[in-house]
C-alpha cells in the first residue's frame, strides 16, 4: 500500500537494492518511513542533499543510541543489536568525548609506517596468492578479498594470523546481522580484551599499545569498543571493497587493460566502486535532536536515522559519477561518511594501501585471470548493511608460487 513504511527485510532488497531505492524514491521522495528487523520503525535517507545536511548538522542530528525513541520496541535477541548498542566509542560519541577518540584513533593507526605498511601488504597478499596459484581456479572473495585486510588488521593491532582468520569470520557474521550476530560481536569482544592484557604485559610497536599509551587514557571498557569498532569498520567494508573492484575489473570490458599492465585503472576501479556499488550501503545511524522537517517528512525528536550511503550516490537529482565535470575524478561519494562523524582520515589512507595492494599484486601474478562463471551470476551477499559478493569464482593459467622456479 503506498504510503506504508518499508520493509527492509524484505528478500526483494537484497535481491536487487537499487530497483528497490527506485521504488522507494519514487513513492517516498528522499527520506523514507521503513521496517527492520522486528518492524523496529526507523527512517532511511537516499537523498544525496538530504543525507549530506544530516551527516553535517550534528547539532540537529547526533550520534548517541542513547536518544533514540524506540528502545521499547526492541525485541529481545535483535539482531542489529551489534550496530545500534550504545557502546563507549567513537561511533557512539559525540562533542569533546568523539573528538578525543578520533585523535586517539588517528594518532594510533598514523604510527605505523606508511612504507612498512605497504611492504607487508604486498607480502601478506604475495602469500595468498602462492596458496591458490599452482591451481587454475580460485574464490576470489573467501581465499584473498576477504583474508587480507584481516590478516593486515591483525598485524597492526599485533596478532598472529590464526587468531585474524578467526576475527575474520566472525565479523563477518556479525555485518550480516543474522540470528548469531550478538554472540559472534561477543567473541571478538573476548579475543581483544585478551590482546588488551596481553599488550599491557608486555607493549609492542602496534595499534593496542599506541591506544593503551595514548593520553585519551581509555578504560578498559572502552579500549574493547574502539577496537572492535576499528576492526569492523576497516576490514569488512575495505573486504567488499576490493572484491566489488575486482567483479567490476573482471566484468566491465572498460578495464580489460589492467589485466595486462594498465595500473593506473586501479584506482578507477576502486573510484567507481564507491560511486557504484558502495562497500558502505547503509549505516546506523542519527538520533533527531528535536522535532524537524527532513524531504518534506516530519521526524521527531528520538527518531533514528539510516543512512542510506549507495543510494545517495546514486541520486538522479545529483549524480555525476566517479567522472569529475572537466576531467578527473570525483571524490564527493559518501561512502566514507562525511562530516565529523566521517571515516577517520588515518582509516582512509590505510584501506585505501590495502585495496590497492591486493589488486595490483593480484593481476601481477596472475595476468590472466578471468571470471568463472557469467557476469549475472555473481551473487550479492544477504546484508542491508555492506555490499559485497557472496563468491567471485575465477580462472587462471596456472603459477609457482613466489620465488619457487
Amino acid at each position: 500500500m503506498r504510503g506504508q513504511p518499508v520493509k527492509l527485510y524484505d528478500p526483494a532488497f537484497n535481491a536487487d537494492p537499487e530497483g528497490f531505492y527506485r521504488s522507494m524514491r519514487e513513492e517516498h521522495g528522499p527520506v523514507v518511513p521503513v521496517l527492520m528487523d522486528g518492524d523496529v520503525p526507523a527512517w532511511l535517507v537516499i537523498g544525496y542533499q538530504e543525507l549530506h545536511h544530516v551527516l553535517s548538522d550534528h547539532g540537529v542530528f547526533a550520534r548517541s543510541p542513547r536518544r533514540w525513541n524506540a528502545w521499547d520496541r526492541v525485541p529481545e535477541n535483535w539482531p542489529l543489536l551489534p550496530v545500534l548498542v550504545p557502546l563507549p566509542n567513537l561511533l557512539s560519541a559525540e562533542g569533546e568525548d568523539h573528538r578525543r577518540r578520533v585523535r586517539a584513533v588517528n594518532d594510533a593507526l598514523d604510527g605505523a609506517d606508511p612504507h612498512e605498511l605497504r611492504m607487508v601488504a604486498t607480502r601478506i597478499a604475495d602469500r595468498l596468492v602462492d596458496g591458490f596459484c599452482a591451481s587454475s581456479s580460485a574464490d576470489l572473495r573467501s581465499q584473498y578479498a576477504q583474508r587480507l585486510p584481516s590478516l593486515l588488521l591483525c598485524w597492526m593491532y599485533g596478532m598472529d594470523d590464526d587468531r585474524g582468520e578467526r576475527i575474520a569470520s566472525l565479523m563477518g557474521t556479525v555485518f550480516d546481522a543474522g540470528p548469531d550476530s550478538q554472540r559472534a560481536h561477543a567473541e571478538i569482544a573476548a579475543e581483544l580484551a585478551g590482546l588488551i592484557a596481553a599488550r599491557r604485559a608486555e607493549p609492542g610497536p602496534d595499534v593496542v599499545s599506541r591506544m593503551i599509551a595514548h593520553p585519551a587514557a581509555y578504560t578498559e571498557e572502552d579500549l574493547v569498543a574502539e577496537l572492535v569498532a576499528v576492526l569492523g569498520g576497516a576490514h569488512q567494508t575495505t573486504s567488499e571493497w576490493i572484491g566489488n573492484a575486482l567483479r567490476l575489473m573482471l566484468t566491465d570490458d572498460r578495464f580489460s587493460a589492467s589485466l595486462s599492465g594498465a595500473r593506473s585503472s586501479v584506482q578507477e576501479a576502486l573510484t567507481e566502486v564507491l560511486w557504484e556499488d558502495s562497500p558502505s550501503q547503509m549505516n546506523a545511524g542519527r538520533f533527531a535532536v528535536h522535532d524537524v522537517e527532513l524531504g518534506g517528512k516530519v521526524v521527531r525528536k528520538g527518531d533514528l536515522l539510516l543512512l542510506g550511503y549507495a543510494a545517495a550516490n546514486k541520486d538522479p537529482r545529483v549524480h555525476a559519477g566517479p567522472r569529475a565535470p572537466g576531467g578527473g575524478t570525483n571524490h564527493a561519494h559518501l561512502s566514507f561518511s562525511h562530516g565529523e562523524h566521517g571515516c577517520p582520515h588515518a582509516a582512509r589512507g590505510t584501506a585505501e594501501t590495502m585495496a590497492i595492494t591486493a589488486i595490483e599484486v593480484l593481476l601481477d601474478r596472475l595476468p590472466d585471470i578471468e571470471l568463472a562463471v557469467p557476469a549475472d551470476e555473481v551473487r550479492w551477499r544477504p546484508s542491508p548493511w555492506v555490499r559485497g559478493v557472496v563468491s567471485l569464482p575465477v580462472t587462471f593459467t596456472p603459477a609457482p608460487p613466489q620465488g619457487v622456479i
